[in-house]
C-alpha cells in the first residue's frame, strides 16, 4: 500500500518546468530511490513535499491526508523527516542539543511549564534526554553526545543530520544525498545504517548520486530527467533500460564502443 502518493505534480519557476506530471507512489517499509543527471528536478520534488514550496500543479498526500500548502512543520508533525544536500546543524550546539532539538517538535509543555519548571516540563525534558542518547547510541555517535556538532568528521555530521531527523519521530525519511562527500568507507557503513533505519519500520525515500549505494540498497528506482519521469522498476531494471542510459551518458547504448 502507498504511503506518500504524487499525482500529476508539476513545478513552474517563471518559464522553467522544473517537474512535469510526475506520478510516484512511495510504499510503506521499502527504500525507493529518485535518482537522475544534474538539473531533473530531484530536489524539487523532496521540496514540494515537505512543504519548501508549494506545487505549481497536482496533489501530493501522505497516509490519506493532503499536504498540498501545509507548512514544513506541520508536514514535520504528520510524519515527514528530511536532511538537506547542504549540512543544516546547529554547529555551535552540542551533538546531544542538535537530536534534542529534533525532539522538541513532539513536546507537550507550553511557555508556562516551559518558565516555571513545573515537573511536568522537567519530566519531559528528562525523558528527552534519555531519548535523544538512545537515538545517538543506535547511530553510533554516543561518544560524540557531548562535543561540538562543527568538530565532527564530516561524515559523523551527516550522520548527526539523520539522528536529528530521527528525533523527529517520524514514519517517512527523505535522504537528500547523504553520500555526498563521502569517502567509500563512510559510504558503506551509510549503506548499512540506511538498512538499519528501515528495518525498524521506517519509509526511506532517497535522492543520491552514488549508484552504488543507489542499487546495493534500493528496493525501487525512479530516475527523472529534464523533470519527467522516465523510468521505473528494481535496480537491474533501471540499469538495463535504453532511456537511462541515454539520460546519463548523453547517447544511446547502441552507439557505444
Amino acid at each position: 500500500m502507498a504511503e506518500l502518493v504524487l499525482r500529476n505534480i508539476s513545478k513552474r519557476f517563471g518559464g522553467l518546468l522544473a517537474v512535469d506530471n510526475l506520478d510516484l507512489d512511495v510504499s510503506e517499509g521499502m527504500i525507493l530511490s529518485l535518482i537522475g543527471p544534474n538539473g531533473a528536478g530531484k530536489t524539487t520534488v523532496f521540496n514540494m513535499i515537505t512543504g519548501v514550496y508549494p506545487p505549481s500543479h497536482g496533489t501530493i498526500t501522505y497516509r490519506g491526508n493532503k499536504l498540498n500548502h501545509l507548512r514544513s512543520n506541520r508536514i514535520i508533525r504528520n510524519g515527514i523527516a528530511r536532511t538537506f544536500q547542504n549540512i543544516r546543524l546547529f554547529k555551535s550546539m552540542t551533538v546531544l542539543e542538535n537530536v534534542q532539538v529534533g525532539l522538541h517538535c513532539r513536546t507537550k509543555s507550553g511557555a508556562f511549564r516551559a518558565l516555571f519548571r513545573t515537573p511536568h516540563q522537567k519530566q519531559e525534558e528528562k525523558e528527552i534526554i534519555d531519548r535523544a542518547m538512545e537515538i545517538l547510541e543506535f547511530l553510533g555517535l554516543v561518544d560524540y553526545r557531548n562535543e561540538y556538532a562543527s568538530y565532527l568528521p564530516y561524515g559523523d555530521q551527516r550522520r548527526l543530520e539523520i539522528a536529528r531527523a530521527v528525533a523527529t519521530q517520524p514514519h517517512m525519511l527523505l535522504l537528500d544525498e547523504p553520500a555526498a562527500g563521502m569517502n567509500p568507507r563512510e559510504t558503506a557503513e551509510l549503506m548499512e545504517l540506511i538498512i538499519k533505519l528501515r528495518d525498524t519500520g521506517l519509509t526511506i525515500f532517497l535522492v543520491e548520486h552514488d549508484m552504488r549505494l543507489v542499487m546495493g540498497i534500493s528496493e525501487i528506482v525512479t530516475v527523472l530527467d529534464h523533470g519527467q519521469k522516465i523510468a521505473e522498476g528494481t535496480p537491474k531494471q533501471v540499469q538495463e533500460n535504453e532511456r537511462v542510459i541515454e539520460a546519463y551518458l548523453g547517447t544511446k547504448s547502441k552507439e557505444r564502443a
